[in-house]
């Protein structure tokens, strides 16, 4: 049940951060998503076999506490973007701004359903479970926000960085992005250690939250 929890709050967090990237490129002059039909919550268009299953699948049963996954990327052509620049940053980031958002939706209704639970006014077992799917959600969001900051293509936060690059250097950076899922598996399963300092937002935060959720509980 925890397994079946934990992936389907993971799909529907990346399916929110990937529809959050095709609005945002809409409001920056592109259509392109629109016109393929990705600014939906449906999942069908988005789900990617290999990043939003058997990833997620194999992280889970490994037990190493990590659980991360990937949809189809949005397709955006950024030369219809009003401001080339700043359009390609906002629609890189909107997708980790919506990821953050649900993981303070997440923390304030684990606020709401702990107070719940701590006043008996629900059934124990319905309650410890929209806890667990929240603290699920608060986590994943967390994990996929600051996962997505990690300046290695393609990750959102390679976008930013490119654009402080030399002139020179952008492509070769941006070409990286071909080998950008080794680099990122390599770095996962070769230096842990390294991977634990870029997220210690995720813990810091998360400890935030659950602090935050005990003052009403």
């Amino acid at each position: 049940m925890n397994a079946f929890v934990a992936i389907i709050v993971l799909l529907i967090s990346i399916v929110v951060h990937e529809v959050a990237h095709a609005w945002q490129a809409r409001r920056e002059g592109d259509d392109t998503a629109e016109r393929l039909g990705r600014i939906t919550l449906n999942p069908i268009p988005h789900l990617d076999v290999f990043g939003s299953f058997i990833v997620p699948a194999l992280l889970y049963a490994s037990g190493s506490g990590f659980l991360f996954g990937w949809a189809k990327p949005v397709p955006v052509n950024p030369a219809n973007y009003r401001d080339y620049v700043g359009g390609d940053i906002r629609v890189s980031l909107a997708g980790i701004v919506s990821n953050l958002g649900l993981a303070l939706l997440a923390t304030l209704l684990m606020a709401v359903v702990g107070k719940v639970g701590s006043l008996n006014l629900g059934p124990a077992p319905l309650v410890d479970w929209m806890y667990s799917a929240l603290w699920y959600g608060l986590y994943i969001n967390l994990i996929l926000a600051f996962f997505n900051l990690i300046p290695i293509p393609p990750l959102d936060g390679s976008h930013v960085l490119a654009h402080l690059l030399p002139t020179d250097l952008q492509l070769p950076y941006r070409l990286v992005g071909q080998y950008g899922i080794l680099l990122l598996m390599a770095l996962m399963y070769f230096a842990p250690g390294a991977l634990d300092t870029l997220l210690w937002p995720v813990d810091f935060l998360a400890g935030l939250a659950d602090r935050f959720v005990r003052l009403w509980t």
